[in-house]
């Protein structure tokens, strides 16, 4: 995997811990972009200190749902056991306290145990995702001719129009990560297009959730799945 400035091929090439970021509802996959709007204190520090050594942060969403912790002044809530490191690949200072950040997804990883110290946010030694630091995804095992016609009919249903000049071009693991991390879907179906062994179960999921999001009716882009 090549990213930014930086390759990760082996499991050497990743630290043992890393800082985590919990995000309800973000998704970021490997190869993927997400930006990043920082204003909290302690993620603030967070990225300092991650521009200042491997530049790598975790993604990682609360766990929601029935085991949703709701104290909203808790700093430890429980967190989901998958999520992707991501490594800053754009970084900028907006003359207000905030940072505009963009993530460049690396690899999955589990959380293995969290680490303590005097720092604001939280830390834990991680198992990466080791397969997904190569190109070996089998993409003529996506379905693309399905997985194009489910985007149109949701396209269709919102009265919403994309670049299909753009589209076609895509590679199936582009098209697949891409509709993944942009889909309006819920914190639960983000996690569920994470945690997906391959790509081709990726596709299958984002498929099968699209079609159910139409068949209900919700035609609404503000519509979340719960």
């Amino acid at each position: 995997m090549h990213v930014g400035n930086a390759r990760y091929l082996k499991p050497e090439d990743l630290p043992e811990a890393i800082p985590v970021f919990p995000l309800t509802g973000a998704l970021l996959l490997p190869g993927g972009q997400l930006p990043l709007n920082i204003f909290e204190p302690r993620y603030l520090s967070m990225f300092d200190d991650a521009l200042a050594t491997h530049r790598l942060i975790g993604m990682v969403q609360p766990v929601f749902g029935a085991d949703r912790v709701d104290d909203a002044a808790t700093e430890t809530p429980a967190l989901c056991q998958v999520g992707c490191i991501g490594r800053i690949t754009s970084f900028a200072e907006t003359g207000d306290g905030r940072y505009i950040v963009s993530l460049t997804g690396v690899c999955r990883y589990r959380l293995l145990e969290e680490i303590g110290g005097d720092k604001s946010y939280r830390s834990f030694r991680i198992a990466p995702f080791i397969t997904d630091l190569s190109a070996r995804d089998d993409e003529q095992s996506v379905d693309r001719e399905a997985l194009l016609a489910a985007f149109k009919a949701y396209l269709d249903a919102n009265k919403l129009e994309a670049d299909w000049e753009s589209v076609e071009r895509a590679s199936n693991a582009t098209l697949v990560n891409s509709m993944a991390m942009m889909s309006p879907y819920g914190p639960a179906e983000k996690q569920a297009l994470l945690e997906a062994p391959d790509l081709k179960t990726r596709a299958e999921t984002l498929i099968a959730i699209t079609e159910i999001v139409l068949a209900r009716g919700y035609g609404d882009v503000d519509t979340m799945l719960q």
